[in-house]
């Protein structure tokens, strides 16, 4: 049973730097001040009340940050080089209960780069690449060139999250234990295999429970932006200037509705919906991801021969699909000695679909494993996916992911719930549906309690917030966008469209919506609502 309520995660882009690194390994290619004050910690008069006690002490909002130069990330935070020299890092000490805030701390590892302009410096620039579970510190490096703009006049900042990577990283199976689990059908087709999965899903739980216990309680995104605005304080920003993408557009809304008036120049990209629970969240990747793969499969068609599912879309969905059978019956070798599953598979062509530019490698993976009889290079896409190194470490997106899921999430499903609900998640994608209908068992038996039906990301009184919205994104359907400007509140939300493919739009290269964000965030310039970007 897949280990996370939402289980094709809401995640940042596939680097595709990291994909290419991987596919090789493989082998089968065949502190600058700025002129702003501190900010008290207590919100403001029209800012909505912090639980009782959550005032912060001077030894927290206080503390000085120790930056210093950056180790290569650690298998915790996943796959990465070593920063170059313009990269310092450091820990802040945020409460681990903020209702307790003079109580027990954890550490939360963070990662800077310098503005480099001669301009004025507006202050720090705060990024979450998505998840939940994914590591800004080692993310941000990867991605930063496409914001080397930015940093003309920000310093660029990133985090990881309470829960993930070196920032109490939640912790739940050995690597060995992550690969045995990998034979255990996500997708069961009866009452033997639902045992077996739902037993394996028992055990995960049982391992975050013994591994990480502590901080299982403590990973919510309501926690999460209250960090945010510890970081801001500390940063010496009177207001949070913010980049979120995927997840992070939860958790930067979550942050505009409990500061409103603390809230600078924000950008919400490939945005979740906040009025969705997680039953019409994964019917809605259901849509999404066969959306995209429809797209994809159009696009292959083109090419004629070259094209593996040949030259229908339709029925190149019905020989995906095919296969995926076959491989639950029969997985396929792979040269490290590991098979592709259909779980495997199945990650693979997701993972491909968060950027077009990876669909040359879902063409060759599909050829290779359907014309061949080889897995190599859709495992090298499902490991990009699920955090696995070439080594065999995983990084801790997975137990992160769950953690913070199951604790935001109220709900919590039954096998019952789930066979109820297979014949519409089929009918909306035949090749995810199934999989994605047996993820909402992800929480089920969790030790911590739900706290929200869906997050309140209501904010008025907030600046103006971008929000992105990509028509052919997968794993964000563009109709959560206009949910977001909706729920932020008259004045607040402002929309913007990009008519694309892939998860996201400001890193698709896309030279209309580059100018649109940048002219925002570096200059103050609110687009037009309804501004759509081709």
């Amino acid at each position: 049973m897949p280990s996370s309520s939402r289980t094709i995660r809401t995640r940042a882009l596939v680097s595709m730097t990291a994909m290419v690194t991987l596919l090789a390994v493989a082998g089968c290619a065949d502190d600058g001040g700025n002129e702003q004050g501190k900010a008290s910690s207590e919100p403001s008069a029209s800012t909505p009340a912090a639980p009782s006690g959550s005032g912060l002490p001077g030894s927290l909002t206080g503390q000085k940050l120790n930056w210093s130069s950056c180790p290569a990330p650690t298998a915790m935070q996943g796959t990465g080089e070593k920063p170059g020299s313009e990269w310092e890092c450091a820990t802040l000490k945020a409460p681990l209960d903020y209702a307790k805030p003079s109580g027990e701390t954890i550490d939360l590892a963070m990662i800077r780069a310098k503005a480099t302009g001669s301009g004025k410096r507006i202050g720090s620039l705060v990024f979450n690449f998505g998840g939940p579970g994914g590591s800004g510190v080692s993310s941000l490096p990867g991605f930063a060139t496409a914001y080397d703009t930015l940093r003309s006049r920000y310093d660029l900042v990133s985090f990881d999250p309470r829960g993930v990577g070196e920032s109490a990283g939640v912790r739940c199976r050995t690597d060995a234990e992550i690969d045995a689990s990998d034979a255990v059908d996500s997708t069961p087709d009866d009452d033997a295999e639902i045992k077996t999965a739902m037993a394996d899903a028992k055990a995960f739980i049982e391992g975050c429970e013994k591994r990480s216990g502590k901080v299982l309680a403590h990973v919510d995104t309501v926690s999460a932006a209250r960090d945010m605005d510890l970081m801001r304080q500390v940063l010496g920003d009177d207001k949070l200037s913010y980049f979120g993408i995927s997840y992070g557009t939860e958790l930067g809304g979550v942050y505009a509705h409990l500061y409103p008036k603390r809230v600078g120049r924000a950008v919400l990209d490939a945005v979740v919906d906040p009025t969705e629970d997680p039953e019409q969240g994964s019917y809605g990747q259901a849509k999404g991801f066969q959306l995209a793969l429809d797209n994809y499969l159009k696009d292959c068609a083109k090419k004629g021969t070259a094209c593996p599912t040949g030259g229908d879309p339709a029925a190149g969905t019905a020989r995906i699909a095919a296969f995926l059978k076959e491989l639950d019956k029969k997985p396929l070798p792979t040269a490290s000695g590991r098979k592709l599953t259909q779980d495997g598979a199945l990650g693979g062509i997701a993972a491909a679909l968060y950027d077009k530019e990876s669909w040359k490698y879902l063409t060759l993976g599909l050829q290779e494993a359907m014309q061949l009889g080889k897995g190599n290079m859709l495992l090298v896409m499902a490991d990009s996916m699920s955090g696995r190194d070439e080594n065999g470490h995983y990084s801790n997106i997975n137990p992160a992911n769950a953690a913070i899921n199951c604790v935001d999430d109220k709900q919590r499903y039954t096998v019952a719930d789930v066979k109820a609900q297979l014949p519409r998640f089929r009918k909306a994608s035949p090749v995810f549906g199934e999989y994605l209908a047996w993820g909402m068992l992800g929480c089920t038996g969790w030790p911590v309690d739900g706290t929200t039906d869906t997050p309140d990301v209501s904010a008025e009184g907030s600046a103006p917030i971008l929000v992105v919205g990509n028509t052919g994104d997968p794993a964000t359907p563009y109709e959560g966008a206009r949910k977001m400007v909706r729920e932020l509140g008259k004045g607040v939300g402002v929309e913007v469209t990009y008519k694309g493919q892939g998860h996201g739009a400001y890193n698709s290269g896309n030279a209309c919506m580059t100018k649109t964000v940048n002219a925002y965030l570096l200059d103050g310039k609110v687009p037009a609502g309804g501004t759509t970007c081709r």
